[in-house]
């Protein structure tokens, strides 16, 4: 620390960590009311279940969005996803209210079209994938936000189109 002063050397340590716990505290906070800094993330229709992300390279739609749930509020989200983008797509994560998130299983195709990879389960360019069944499918665990409309918010987010934001149906068992 030569050539700094003996100013400089008693306020750095100080003023570092709280300006850390400052910015970690502001984005910690932040992030669940984020909103997206991508310019051609998607908000959800007014129609429950479908939404679609249109901007210049970017082509995807999300329809019939429906959240499968038991009392517990266990179950499954279905949707169809149609890539349209010109490059293959990848769906990399679902969130829910109260910081919830889906676990992704990927479905079995000769083809790698949703697969599950280190990037999220693959949406080949001009393909429709079916999340259901046998096929791809998210998982949700213990979820929370459902309104009285029997509506669920969920947030996707895409490696190519960012995050689209839709309103699933809610279904109950």
């Amino acid at each position: 620390m030569a050539g700094i002063n003996l100013c400089a050397r008693t306020t750095l340590p100080v003023v570092t960590p709280a300006l850390l716990v400052t910015l970690t505290a502001g984005c910690a906070h932040s992030i669940p009311n984020a909103t997206p800094s991508t310019p051609h993330s998607a908000v959800a229709t007014s129609t429950p279940g479908e939404a679609a992300a249109r901007a210049r390279g970017i082509d995807l739609t999300v329809t019939h969005v429906v959240a499968h749930l038991d009392r517990s509020g266990d179950g499954t989200l279905t949707m169809t996803v149609r890539n349209d983008d010109g490059v293959p797509e990848h769906l990399g994560m679902v969130a829910t209210p109260d910081r919830g998130r889906g676990t992704l299983v990927g479905g079995k195709s000769t083809k790698g079209n949703g697969m599950l990879d280190t990037a999220g389960i693959l949406l080949l360019d001009g393909s429709t994938v079916t999340f259901d069944g046998d096929g791809p499918h998210v998982l949700l665990h213990h979820v929370h936000g459902v309104t009285t409309q029997h509506i669920l918010p969920v947030v996707l987010q895409f490696g190519v189109a960012g995050l689209v934001r839709v309103r699933a149906q809610v279904t109950t068992a």
